[in-house]
């Protein structure tokens, strides 16, 4: 399953896997697909460091890239704290109040929260970069828009190829202008932030605004047949995130978050603004619920405000496994992630699926 943008960056297939285990992306590199490791929720850089080691030691000498976030309007501010500071007290009672609501648990005394969004900070991204480029990554990615121009020119002065998620043409075309490499046409029913134009409109429409350049299609995949779908539509590959969340190699640190997932239907999802202060389709909880509240409550903050706020709430609800309000980003193709499987299974699901795809269309062009 192979296209030239998957020849050209030394995957078997043309499968590109967003995950933040470094496991799942060593795992899905050594299964012959393009595993990108996502470096948001890394706020030291000898973390970074010591997990890009692991996946390089076990992607058994194939390419693997980087995931960053450096959202293009920022929020000026010397430090964390000097950032953190800009929160009103409202919202911050607001967080305390539905805590209190499910009876959460504070966190151990010697247990500081783990769940900084600190790598939504321009700041924190560069240092990652810094670290990342000290490692033979094959790619990277950059999850809201197109880095700035001097991040690109650096990963080209070291060889490195440039992705970047877009929305809607108009997006795709701004990232070929600003020299990106390969366009990420990222449909509505991708986990993550997302925009609002479903993937089979958005990625033929992609594909045209920025020819000659590579497209990736992105949202709702989980099957072979959606990936030949993909292909058919123009795309060079598809770039798949939600699918490699309940695979064994994951470790959302929650049985209980697992479990829900596997329930979890395609309509069980929510567009929310409750976890960064940008949309991003969650798995619907009374979390979002909360923020969706209409009349007397604070609405999200922008980003990385929303971050800062929720990042000690949500370490308390996943370390104490609150399921009422337990969730995580996800698309709408968790409807179909209904078992525990390693990545070598998916992927190997993913080619049989593929292989029924064009032998189905192959009898009907007889």
């Amino acid at each position: 399953m192979q296209t030239d943008l998957s020849r050209r960056l030394g995957a078997e297939h043309a499968i590109f896997g967003f995950t933040p285990f470094p496991a799942v992306a060593a795992a899905l590199s050594r299964a012959g697909g393009f595993g990108v490791l996502g470096a948001v929720r890394y706020g030291a850089a000898d973390d970074l460091a010591r997990d890009l080691d692991l996946l390089e030691s076990h992607a058994g000498g194939r390419p693997y890239g980087l995931d960053v976030v450096m959202p293009a309007k920022k929020v000026e501010g010397a430090s964390e704290d000097e950032i953190e500071a800009m929160i009103p007290e409202e919202h911050r009672r607001y967080v305390e109040e539905i805590l209190a609501a499910y009876d959460v648990p504070e966190l151990p005394e010697s247990e500081r929260s783990g769940w900084r969004i600190t790598g939504w900070m321009e700041s924190v991204a560069r240092s990652q970069l810094d670290v990342a480029f000290e490692h033979p990554i094959g790619l990277l990615a950059s999850a809201l828009g197109p880095p700035p121009p001097d991040v690109v020119e650096r990963a080209h002065r070291s060889g490195v190829p440039v992705a970047a998620l877009a929305g809607s043409p108009r997006h795709a075309r701004r990232h070929r202008e600003a020299g990106i490499d390969i366009v990420v046409a990222q449909g509505y029913e991708a986990g993550g932030h997302t925009g609002e134009i479903a993937s089979m409109v958005l990625t033929p429409e992609v594909v045209r605004a920025v020819d000659p350049l590579p497209v990736l299609c992105a949202g709702g995949i989980g099957t072979g047949e959606q990936l030949a779908a993909a292909l058919t539509l123009g795309a060079q590959g598809a770039w798949l995130g939600s699918v490699w969340l309940t695979t064994t190699e994951a470790d959302l640190g929650s049985r209980a978050l697992t479990r829900k997932l596997l329930a979890a239907g395609p309509g069980d999802t929510v567009r929310s603004r409750a976890l960064t202060g940008k949309p991003a389709r969650l798995l619907r909880t009374a979390w979002t619920d909360a923020w969706e509240a209409a009349e007397g409550r604070p609405g999200p903050l922008p980003m990385p405000l929303q971050g800062l706020l929720v990042a000690d709430a949500t370490s308390r609800i996943q370390r104490h496994e609150v399921e009422p309000l337990l969730g995580t980003p996800v698309g709408q193709i968790v409807g179909s992630m209904n078992s525990e499987r390693s990545v070598q299974a998916v992927v190997d699901d993913l080619t049989r699926g593929f292989d029924r795809a064009l032998a189905r269309l192959n009898t009907l062009a007889r």
